[in-house]
């Protein structure tokens, strides 16, 4: 599905060696704007860069309907020292996303995500250690209370990394209650949302306005949690967990001006 959304983005399975020589290839535009501004227009609010309107790769004006998710965008822009990155443009990544890919596949990307649901993070329990049960019980059960109580979507628990299948109707709901989202690049945060923590479910609680980003982004790291504090952290594991926060995080944002 990601290939789908980022088509800019190659489908070859990628390793070390091969991302590297991705990045020595990759020549990345300099930064060619002094000014960024957020100002109302045809469309909404409009990203300008030196007064002059920022498109999306696809050349359709960068427009938000709310001030706030235009400024989160733009805070991107405004944050460039001197290569523009999208890697690192998380919030423009998603808008641009939302922008020209989300109708197209807005079907696919719902599909997507209710198939998340079908097999939830906050499902498959440990069996031990006891603290580690423990720690799971007191971060998903209220995941899995909100899905029932708020939506009626019952879902099954089991230990280990087998699968379960859960209640069809269930996730039906969970894929109806995303599909209320109308605003394409609030769906596009959304999705990033669910597939960043690997739950459907803690998605919906933050998208409902049980959880906050930080809660939602510590539910869905119970376990890299559990691990870094029982083994150590190390800096591949710290790098690539801070990457996750920044691209939910900016989802979250975004997902939440836009709600608002």
């Amino acid at each position: 599905m990601r290939d789908m959304l980022y088509p800019d983005e190659p489908t070859q399975t990628k390793d070390a060696f091969f991302s590297a020589r991705q990045a020595q290839k990759r020549h990345l535009p300099k930064r060619f704007y002094k000014d960024v501004a957020v100002e109302v227009g045809e469309g909404g609010f409009l990203v300008l860069l030196d007064g002059r309107k920022a498109r999306t790769p696809a050349r359709h004006v960068l427009a938000l309907p709310v001030r706030a998710a235009a400024e989160i965008v733009a805070a991107d822009w405004a944050a460039v020292k001197e290569e523009i990155d999208p890697a690192h443009m998380h919030a423009t990544r998603i808008a641009n996303v939302g922008i020209d890919r989300m109708e197209a596949v807005r079907g696919e990307a719902l599909d997507e995500m209710a198939r998340y649901a079908a097999s939830d993070l906050v499902c498959y329990r440990a069996a031990e250690p006891e603290a580690l049960v423990l720690r799971e019980s007191a971060a998903w059960d209220g995941v899995i209370d909100h899905a029932r109580v708020r939506h009626g979507a019952r879902f099954v628990l089991t230990q280990g990394v087998g699968h379960i299948a859960q209640p069809e109707a269930s996730v039906a709901i969970v894929r109806a209650a995303f599909a209320q989202v109308a605003n394409p690049v609030a769906l596009a945060a959304l999705h990033t949302l669910v597939t960043i923590s690997g739950s459907a479910l803690v998605a919906l609680a933050f998208a409902d306005g049980a959880m906050d980003a930080e809660a939602a982004f510590a539910a869905a790291s119970v376990d890299e949690t559990w691990n870094a504090e029982l083994w150590g952290a190390d800096d591949e594991a710290e790098a690539r967990q801070a990457g996750r926060w920044a691209e939910f995080s900016a989802a979250a944002g975004l997902f939440g001006a836009l709600k608002g």
